[in-house]
């Protein structure tokens, strides 16, 4: 059974960091593009940051120069670090995993989510 399981998720004061972890069980997602997206309250899911099956990483403008994606060479291990938060940034926040791209939110596999809240 594939499951994406993220952790890392807790309470920070605004300029503050987290690094967020998901971890692969079952199988490598060496082939697939693996990405970030996250939820805040009363709003739809969107996309934050991906890493394609080429290598090439991708992020939503709210996000660039804050935040970085990074994977180990089997992309067993997905990270997100989250740097200078905001507010804004509170949310839950989800691992996604596709054959194709998971910048469009219809991803083959989903974490269960790990949430993140920024205090002002």
């Amino acid at each position: 059974q594939v499951q994406l399981v993220e952790s890392g998720g807790g309470l920070v004061q605004a300029g503050g960091s987290l690094r967020l972890s998901c971890a692969a069980a079952g199988r490598s997602f060496r082939s697939y593009a693996v990405g970030w997206w996250r939820q805040a309250p009363g709003k739809e899911r969107e996309f934050v940051a991906a890493f394609s099956r080429s290598g090439s990483t991708y992020y939503a403008d709210s996000v660039k120069g804050r935040f970085t994606i990074s994977t180990d060479s089997a992309k067993r291990m997905i990270y997100l670090q989250m740097n200078t938060l905001k507010p804004e940034d509170t949310a839950v926040y989800y691992c996604a995993a596709d054959l194709s791209t998971v910048r469009v939110g219809d991803a083959d596999y989903w974490g269960q989510g790990t949430r993140v809240t920024v205090s002002a």
